[in-house]
């Protein structure tokens, strides 16, 4: 939740901005700067969620199944 609350403070953040009353100058660098945040926050959720993707499922083979005739379970390598 880190990363999207960076998101949401940076985006009012940005709303916000053109009405401070920063000089022009100022608001250009600030602009730019947070423009820069933005970029390495979003490249940095990328870069975990692709990480997290290519986690290996592993699976349990801790069942068998039975052919189901008439009432009584068969095992088929008792045949």
């Amino acid at each position: 939740m880190g990363k999207a609350y960076i998101f949401l403070i940076s985006g009012i953040w940005l709303a916000v901005l053109p009405h401070l009353g920063f000089p022009y100058s100022w608001q250009d660098i600030l602009t730019s700067l947070s423009g820069i945040a933005l970029i390495v926050a979003s490249f940095m959720l990328y870069r975990d969620f692709k990480t997290q993707g290519i986690k290996k499922e592993t699976t349990f083979d801790n069942f068998s199944e039975n052919n189901f005739k008439g009432g009584e379970a068969t095992d088929e390598t008792t045949n």
